[in-house]
């Protein structure tokens, strides 16, 4: 009982210090793809085969009550401490690879996710690239408007210029 006590406080600790929560059924897997699965995911997630019941209890105890109907069958849950979105492009690119690994879905952002939405989310752009993205339209606009502050005081330069050359010619 103690050692149940204790996996459901580290569970607990794991669903309240995640930024997501990702749930598969791993059925069929080898113990060495469940490996590189967790090598593929391990900058961004920590991987773990759980006990659905304990992991109920835990995801409970985090506020988390959206996930019960997903914890059925063998499950394993990604614990996002990074990046979502790119454990989600790990999930699906492993999937892929590997069929008998099923995406039943997740939790982000105070909502449940479908597989569905999981798939959404790995479609979307990594939080780098989106800041690199931002970070470009700023520079352009910047640069932009430094050119329509220069254009007026280029244009008066350039009549002064042809005004004077105008009188050097009459004179």
């Amino acid at each position: 009982m103690a050692q149940k006590d204790a996996s459901v406080a580290e569970l607990t600790k794991q669903f309240e210090s995640s930024t997501a929560v990702l749930l598969t059924e791993y059925r069929g897997l080898t113990v060495a793809e469940l490996k590189e699965l967790r090598n593929t995911i391990r900058q961004d997630a920590q991987y773990a085969v759980v006990k659905n019941t304990l992991t109920k209890i835990a995801a409970n105890n985090a506020g988390i009550t959206e996930l019960d109907d997903e914890l059925k069958g063998p499950s394993a849950v990604a614990f996002v401490h990074g990046d979502p979105v790119a454990v989600a492009k790990g999930l699906r690119a492993f999937a892929k690879a590997h069929p008998l690994l099923v995406v039943k879905g997740g939790y982000f952002d105070g909502a449940a996710l479908s597989p569905e939405e999981v798939g959404k989310l790995a479609d979307l752009e990594s939080r780098e690239v989106l800041l690199a993205k931002v970070a470009g339209l700023l520079k352009a606009s910047t640069s932009k408007a430094a050119s329509l502050f220069q254009a007026p005081l280029s244009k008066t330069v350039r009549t002064v210029e042809a005004l004077r050359e105008k009188q050097e010619t009459a004179a």
